[in-house]
């Protein structure tokens, strides 16, 4: 009998190997899980499912761009969970939730540095933006690369929160679909 754990990391062998199918695959059935955790987390903070929809596709373009650094010799998802567990603490910094909103046992990681996000993919993410239309461009790079609030994007660009919040959902959705063509070839 297989489990969760056996299942995911053999489509994630297969998708180091380069097989697009099983890379889709995988995203997908990570996606699901992916969903309910953030869901879960985030209701304790007030947040919805936008913000959960958004966290999901920050993890699942970190989980491809990282992918090469994932060791077939350790569980896939212990791996899985830590990628998804600091895009969280990401954008609860981005978000400035309180401290005291945080549970005390994450308080810590959520005020530490962020380092774990390496140089070379920051160009990958940069090349694949450049492809997006230009207010995708500019509500991604203020609001998820520099740290920005949708206010302050807002502001900077001279859109409507609405706007920059819609560009940012319409635009992580864009990159995935650009992730899955780039697989492909």
């Amino acid at each position: 009998m297989t489990t969760p754990e056996t299942e995911l990391k053999a489509l994630m062998l297969a998708s180091q190997s380069g097989d697009a199918a099983a890379h889709r695959r995988l995203l997908e059935r990570l996606s699901r899980h992916l969903r309910a955790y953030y869901k879960r987390k985030l209701a304790s903070f007030g947040k919805g499912a936008t913000e959960a929809e958004d966290l999901v596709q920050e993890a699942l373009l970190a989980i491809h761009i990282q992918r090469h650094s994932y060791d077939p010799a350790e569980l896939l998802t212990p791996w899985v969970h830590a990628i998804a567990r600091y895009k969280l603490i990401d954008f609860l910094r981005r978000s400035r939730t309180s401290r005291a909103d945080v549970p005390i046992d994450e308080a810590d990681d959520i005020m530490a540095n962020d380092d774990h996000v390496a140089t070379e993919n920051s160009y990958d993410i940069r090349r694949l933006i450049e492809k997006l239309p230009r207010n995708m461009q500019y509500a991604i790079g203020a609001v998820k690369l520099e740290g920005l609030s949708v206010a302050e994007a807002a502001r900077r660009y001279r859109l409507s929160e609405p706007a920059i919040k819609v560009s940012i959902h319409r635009g992580l959705k864009a990159l995935a679909d650009l992730i899955a063509k780039e697989v492909k070839s």
